[in-house]
């Protein structure tokens, strides 16, 4: 059977396990957080040492791993293994280990809680494992698939795990961690964590804590550069791109491109939706609040459809300068200087090809 990992967790709270779980996907962080709250919950403290096992893929065999599975648990009334980084026991998918496989999963031992975590990867559908743990002939197996959340996903992913921290988040710091951090879960996870911390009573997570404990510069950023680029400010856009040079370490040019290019394609999206966009539309495209919104349509006056396909060009021409390609002797300060001047100075892409 399938289950997401927030029914996952609410049968793990309570208390409910499974006596197999298979943990597979490209988005680690959610793997991470099932497989930690059952190492939290099927043990007390004080059983683990005898009843606990954390297995390595790339250390195991099938067989070692069922092996320890197939132990009774000292007294307690569970036992619980983890195998980490799972994909990597060489014959998990082997023929070999189908007769041994099946047989576990089709009647496991009931005493023992047995995790594999299957990370950055699928398995194969059309495979017997695959089959098995995706079908009715192994009921005893939570199968769970973790996917990369897209980038218009991530608000509403932050607002939910604030608000299952009993906290609150203002639009704006939303934003700006959804661009800033991306869909990283991991280190989004983190950063909320961190500014928790920080809280007084009562206060929401805004914008100037944001800025001030996760490293970004309250008037020398990238948000602060893509307002310059929408209100077509010069003197700001270059102080900006100043600071930038004089710290390349805290202003990497690859997040800053991907930015850029997010903010301009989202752009692209909203001239093809037609002259006034619903709400709809930017719903769809994880703008969420009434900021990024005023932003979008400041954009959409200053900047026409062509006109934005052409940045989307120039910011790809970039990127690959950054990574060497076309770029001759500029450095990463430069590169981003002159698409810059670019976009301010309405240059077309194909001149400078």
């Amino acid at each position: 059977m399938t289950q997401e990992s927030d029914a996952l967790l609410k049968q793990i709270k309570q208390g409910q396990f499974l006596p197999v779980y298979f943990l597979q996907g490209d988005e680690p962080y959610n793997i991470d957080v099932v497989a930690d709250a059952l190492e939290a919950a099927v043990l007390p403290a004080a059983e683990r040492s005898f009843n606990q096992s954390i297995l390595y893929g790339k250390d195991v065999d099938v067989a070692a791993v069922l092996g320890q599975a197939k132990q009774f648990p000292m007294m307690a009334d569970r036992r619980l293994v983890i195998v980490k980084e799972a994909q990597s026991i060489a014959d998990l998918e082997a023929e070999k280990s189908w007769p041994l496989l099946e047989a576990y999963l089709k009647k496991p031992l009931a005493s023992t809680v047995l995790v594999l975590c299957y990370k950055h990867k699928t398995l194969d559908s059309r495979k017997k494992l695959g089959k098995l743990l995706a079908g009715k002939d192994a009921p005893a197996a939570a199968l769970m698939t973790s996917k990369k959340l897209y980038d218009n996903a991530i608000p509403q992913w932050l607002a939910a795990n604030v608000r299952a921290r009993v906290l609150s988040i203002t639009g704006q710091a939303t934003a700006m961690l959804a661009e800033y951090i991306g869909a990283d879960l991991a280190r989004l996870a983190n950063e909320l964590d961190k500014l928790a911390l920080n809280l007084k009573p009562n206060q929401p997570i805004d914008e100037e804590l944001v800025q001030r404990l996760v490293g970004i510069s309250k008037d020398y950023n990238i948000f602060e550069l893509q307002k310059a680029l929408i209100q077509r400010d010069v003197l700001k856009a270059n102080r900006i791109l100043t600071y930038f040079a004089a710290n390349p370490k805290n202003n990497p040019i690859i997040p800053n491109l991907t930015l850029l290019f997010g903010f301009f394609s989202k752009l692209l999206v909203l001239h093809q939706a037609g002259p006034n966009p619903n709400d709809g539309v930017y719903k769809s495209l994880g703008i969420m609040n009434s900021f990024a919104q005023r932003d979008f349509q400041q954009a959409l006056r200053a900047y026409p459809p062509a006109r934005v396909a052409d940045i989307i060009h120039l910011i790809r021409r970039a990127d690959a300068q950054s990574k060497g390609i076309g770029s001759g002797s500029m450095d990463d300060g430069e590169i981003l200087r002159e698409l810059v001047w670019l976009i301010l100075h309405a240059v077309p892409a194909g001149v400078m090809a």
